[in-house]
């Protein structure tokens, strides 16, 4: 018998404020120049959506901030598990900006938002250990593979992992890119499992470029020249992320599956974060021709769900695993015995995948 890490329940918060395309209409957008855009503002619009295949997104109503996001996911999570959250060892919360108030753009990082969310969870355990991981829109992702470092060595035995973001608080009104953000929040439940056979989490991947990668996701001012403050928002250099992640995930995909021992054909499932639709396309199809797949319904194995709730950084990936499991994205299950694998790229930049065989 061995000790495998296993994900026993799930939850996620998808805000209720909708944002369709056509709330764009009225926005000023201009170049990083400062300089108005030539076409219109319904070209714009129509090309972000052909592009990304976002029609709408989630915005967080303005009582709420990251954390409760966090929490309300997290309590999801510990219900569908049946663990009492006493018991938790770690609580892992990943995200990149903290809390940030509707009406005031600066980051609050202290005290960390694993701090606030074992708070509201009422926790008094004080030897579960509450720690927030930034590690860009992977962040989710490497905290499940923390999480099954902890669990094999034997240091804990069930750790809570949460994805929660709010990119509509730090996007620029007047740059492009504000259009893909959105808001939300994920989490999990994993716990030690003995088993004869491999279950749960089998292999990962992770790798950090740096060199001259570091900035292409980077905070930045307003790109118009009369915005009120010197505010820093999100900024992306979007032709420069899109090759990278082509040229990345991909080989980490399939490295991360040969290192599992799984033959490529009983992959079900590839989670991948929801960042772009015509990018995450790119890379199952990159995918299927570097494992000598011919034939592959992308639609099939890689559930997409950008369309409607956009891109929430840490939060797409849980908050994807989770709508599956509630029977919540049409044509889309995960059963006893599949294989999955979960995969993340962003700001750092980083990489990350894991492959899991659900027990």
């Amino acid at each position: 018998m061995s000790v495998f890490s296993v994900i026993t329940g799930s939850g996620k918060y998808i805000p209720e404020i909708v944002v369709k395309n056509q709330d764009f209409l009225k926005n000023h957008f201009v170049n990083e120049k400062g300089e108005d855009l030539p076409k219109s503002n319904e070209d714009i619009v129509n090309k972000l959506q052909e592009i990304t295949d976002i029609q709408e997104r989630r915005y967080l109503s303005k009582e709420y901030n990251t954390s409760d996001m966090g929490f309300f996911a997290a309590e999801q999570a510990i219900k569908a598990s049946g663990i009492d959250p006493e018991k938790l060892d770690y609580i892992i919360c990943a995200h990149n900006f903290g809390d940030i108030l509707h009406d005031n753009k600066k980051s609050d990082l202290v005290p960390s938002l694993a701090s606030r969310i074992k708070h509201l969870l009422k926790i008094k355990n004080p030897y579960c250990v509450a720690y927030d991981l930034p590690f860009g829109c992977p962040g989710w992702v490497q905290g499940v593979i923390q999480a099954d470092y902890y669990i094999k060595s034997g240091d804990a035995k069930s750790i809570l992992v949460i994805g929660a973001e709010s990119l509509s608080r730090i996007s620029d009104p007047h740059d492009i890119d504000s259009m893909i953000y959105s808001d939300g929040a994920g989490a999990v439940v994993v716990e030690a499992e003995n088993s004869e056979k491999p279950i749960g989490n089998l292999a990962h991947k992770t790798r950090s470029d740096t060199f001259s990668e570091a900035h292409y996701l980077k905070m930045g001012i307003s790109y118009h020249p009369e915005f009120e403050d010197n505010t820093l928002f999100m900024k992306m250099n979007g032709r420069k992320l899109y090759e990278y992640a082509l040229n990345t995930v991909p080989q980490l995909v399939v490295d991360t599956i040969a290192k599992s021992g799984v033959p490529f054909g009983k992959i079900k499932k590839v989670l991948i974060h929801q960042a772009n639709a015509k990018m995450d396309e790119a890379i199952i199809q990159r995918v299927f021709k570097l494992a000598g797949a011919n034939g592959v319904n992308s639609h099939e194995i890689m559930p997409m769900t950008i369309s409607k709730l956009g891109n929430n950084s840490v939060a797409t990936v849980p908050i994807l695993y989770d709508m599956i499991v509630r029977n919540e994205l049409n044509g889309h299950q995960i059963n006893s015995g599949d294989h999955l694998v979960f995969a993340s790229v962003g700001a750092g930049m980083n990489v990350n995948a894991f492959v899991y065989l659900v027990p």
